[in-house]
């Protein structure tokens, strides 16, 4: 391997593989070991999704990656690592099924993260996908079951008198091993060639003896009811039931798997398949409209959209006003107003009137792509809990293996009857499940951040969960959290003979490069007097504390009173009305601006929610003393939980004092100034009306702009985990008590069979409950 000239060694790279073969728990802690073995590389692989992620630094390539998972006996398929999708059947995936395919014979079914305008070309082969995996293991399940009731009834049924009946069974028996469990064996092949071993290793070796051994009896013509009179027991309807119950099993189970990816399926079926684009006619000169599909859509484009059509991407209104709906995207339960300036998102549907939106992020730059990316990701992770069950994976095959070799050796020697030695041994075969293992964290994983997406909660990762159990203390931000965050201009303070005008102008102009609330409430006010705004350079924020820039050559400062070395005493005083800022030059304070912002009407009822969970709430905020108790009153925070006009460096030391005295910390926020306190806390949950820093810096994003969103999150991440741990106490429970009764010789390999099947249907069915999981607000 040779590094390419272009690509610095120390460069980290990373791809999203779609992964075949995979069968159980077992398959891919193996991959994951075998990837990991590579220098540089870390490798996380998703069971459920059947996906891998692999991010690597140095000489590696992609090729190299994919190589090193099919010498382990897999198959793989590069997605698109920014915007991972999952592979297209077309005739090339076809070709190569024979060495690629999983045990089903069919190709993977990843989830899908693109762009919400791929949308079709990723959603649709997905589901073609599931339905041939289904399509085919009912076939096979409905054949052996068919096939498996005579061999049975023969069997079982002492008074039926069938000429040759054990030719009959073996000629019913052949085609329910041989063609319906050839998924099974032709898996057990080839991890075999790759000297490695899965659940289909144990249910081939399993059903393969039962049958090898009748087959032999009624070759050599020792069949029998019994051991009497020299005669042998036949063990076809062991094998032929086993493997019909293991068959229904896995295509329960498919079925079920399938529907834990349904939310993030309903994500990308959101985006608009084609858009009224209005174009320039080049004969009449006239503005026409051009309805041409979504990925034809260019930043810049302005669209039309009807009442009842969906939002095609996410744009600025220019022309109409309406309502829209945006709760299938941030789960906002009421229709947003909307008029000339405001920022829309694609996949809202509107309701009333027409708008005129132009276009300011395509494909997959879009607020839904970027969601469908976050929940992708998230789905992908692995929850710490879920490293023990991987680890005992990574072994249970080989022990079960062993224990069933000593189990037939035991029996045999102890009993002297070989038959009921094979028997039990079958029976240790079978009723081991590591599949239930592997699907325990990913499938509650895809259906808690898939159901928390369409509620707008978007949950970062599986270790988010773990951190949502432990927390015992919630730190509010006051603006844009607790408050609407929209704040208008109440009164302007100057001194000496400066005219308000001119103070509100020069503040307007240094706020207009701030994305603070109380600096769009400023610069609103400015346009809403019509006054001109000047132009500025060398714009800098000052994050907590305010913002500088130049005017005509002189440094204008807005912001904290403590930003000048002189206030005067006629504006020094903060109003009571609400937050105040000062402006001023030359190191002086010239003039004091009020804004006033309000309680969102349900921040009260969220304050009272977390306290019924058992959190303490505290509320910060840069604001002065009085503006903060009045909000901290409004929402039954106590006066003892108030921390007012602190800076972004205060609100981070704040969090880590209360780390210091034992509390772990959730802390909630929106602005540039809460993303150093949103990383140190032990939990981060961005407000989705907040800014992309915040967001980038935190561990749960909110899409929607109201308090309560807090408690869902921390409900659902918590309900998700108890899910999961609901999984992981069936899976090993189910082990630990079946194996030692399957060596006890209590368990008939039919039952065991039908036990083994059910526990991964079990754990799916369980995580599935969580898609009618239902917020409090």
């Amino acid at each position: 391997m040779t590094q390419t000239a272009d690509r610095p060694a120390d460069e980290v790279h990373e791809v999203d593989l779609a992964i075949t073969g995979m069968t159980c728990a077992s398959c891919s802690a193996r991959i994951e070991k075998k990837l990991g073995r590579l220098e540089g590389v870390d490798a996380v692989v998703n069971l459920a999704t059947e996906k891998a992620r692999v991010t690597w630094s140095g000489p590696l390539t992609v090729e190299d990656i994919i190589a090193t998972v099919q010498r382990t006996g897999y198959g793989a398929e590069p997605l698109t690592s920014t915007a991972p999708q999952r592979p297209r059947v077309d005739e090339s995936v076809t070709t190569q099924t024979a060495d690629r395919a999983g045990p089903d014979g069919t190709a993977p079914s990843s989830t899908a993260a693109g762009a919400p305008d791929a949308a079709e070309r990723v959603a649709a082969p997905v589901a073609a996908h599931q339905v041939t995996r289904q399509d085919d293991l009912r076939r096979r399940a409905l054949v052996a079951a068919v096939l498996t009731v005579p061999v049975v009834a023969l069997a079982m049924v002492p008074s039926l008198d069938v000429p040759a009946e054990p030719w009959v069974q073996l000629a019913l028996a052949t085609p329910v091993v041989v063609w319906a469990g050839w998924p099974f064996h032709r898996s057990a092949a080839l991890n075999a060639r790759h000297g490695a071993s899965t659940m289909d290793t144990l249910v081939s070796l399993g059903v393969l003896a039962a049958y090898l051994s009748s087959l032999v009896v009624v070759l050599t013509g020792r069949a029998g009811g019994g051991m009497a009179g020299g005669t042998s027991h036949l063990w076809f309807e062991t094998a032929t039931v086993v493997t019909t119950f293991l068959l229904t099993g896995r295509w329960m189970e498919a079925r079920a798997t399938d529907r834990t990816r349904d939310s993030l399926r309903g994500l990308l079926d959101l985006a608009a398949k084609d858009v009224a684009v209005l174009r320039t006619d080049a004969t009449s000169g006239a503005t026409v409209e051009q309805r041409v599909p979504v990925e034809q859509l260019a930043v810049g484009d302005r669209f039309v959209v009807r009442p009842g059509e969906k939002v095609a991407t996410d744009g600025t209104v220019r022309d109409g006003r309406s309502a829209l709906d945006a709760s299938l995207v941030t789960g906002e339960s009421q229709p947003v107003e909307v008029a000339p300036g405001s920022e829309v998102t694609g996949g809202t549907v509107n309701t009333t009137g027409r708008l005129v939106v132009e276009a300011t992020r395509v494909g997959a730059e879009t607020t839904l792509a970027g969601i469908a990316r976050l929940v992708e990701r998230a789905q992908t992770s692995k929850a710490p809990v879920q490293r023990l069950a991987d680890r005992v994976s990574a072994v249970f095959v080989p022990v079960v293996l062993g224990l069933a070799l000593l189990t037939l050796a035991g029996w045999w020697v102890g009993t002297g009857d070989a038959g009921r030695a094979l028997e039990v041994a079958v029976s240790v075969l079978v009723i081991a499940c590591p599949c239930a293992l592997g699907l325990a964290t990913p499938t509650a994983l895809l259906v808690g951040t898939g159901r928390g997406a369409r509620l707008g909660i978007l949950i970062k990762g599986a270790d988010v969960l773990e951190d949502t159990r432990r927390i015992d203390t919630v730190v509010l931000d006051k603006t844009g959290t607790v408050t609407t965050g929209e704040m208008t201009l109440v009164e302007v303070t100057t001194h000496g003979r400066l005219p308000k005008d001119q103070a509100l102008r020069a503040a307007a102009a240094v706020e207009a490069g701030s994305e603070h609330p109380v600096a769009k409430a400023v610069l609103a006010a400015a346009r809403s007097r019509a006054l001109d705004v000047p132009a500025i350079t060398d714009f800098e924020a000052l994050p907590g504390s305010g913002a500088v820039a130049s005017i005509k050559g002189a440094r204008v400062t807005v912001g904290r009173a403590d930003l000048f070395d002189t206030v005067p005493a006629d504006i020094a005083t903060p109003s009571s009305e609400g937050t105040t800022v000062w402006v001023g030059w030359d190191g002086t304070a010239r003039a004091s601006l009020t804004v006033a912002d309000t309680v969102r009407r349900s921040s009260g009822r969220a304050v009272r929610a977390l306290d019924d969970t058992g959190l303490v709430c505290y509320l910060l905020t840069g604001d002065h003393d009085r503006a903060a108790l009045t909000v901290a009153r409004d929402v039954g925070i106590p006066v003892g939980r108030v921390v007012a006009d602190v800076r972004p460096e205060d609100k981070h030391a704040m969090v880590a004092d209360l780390q210091r005295r034992g509390r772990v910390v959730a802390m909630v926020g929106d602005g540039v100034n809460d993303a150093a306190a949103l990383a140190q806390a032990d939990l981060g949950i961005a407000m989705g009306s907040g800014t992309d820093v915040a967001a980038d810096a935190a561990d749960i994003v909110l899409l929607r702009s109201e308090l309560p969103a807090v408690a869902d999150a921390i409900d659902l991440s918590r309900a998700t985990l108890r899910t999961i741990r609901q999984n992981l106490v069936w899976a090993f429970g189910y082990n630990v008590a079946a194996i030692p009764l399957a060596v006890a010789g209590v368990l008939d390999p039919m039952v065991a069979g039908a036990a083994m099947a059910l526990s991964s249907v079990l754990v799916v069915t369980n995580s599935l409950r969580l898609r009618r999981w239902t917020p409090r607000s």
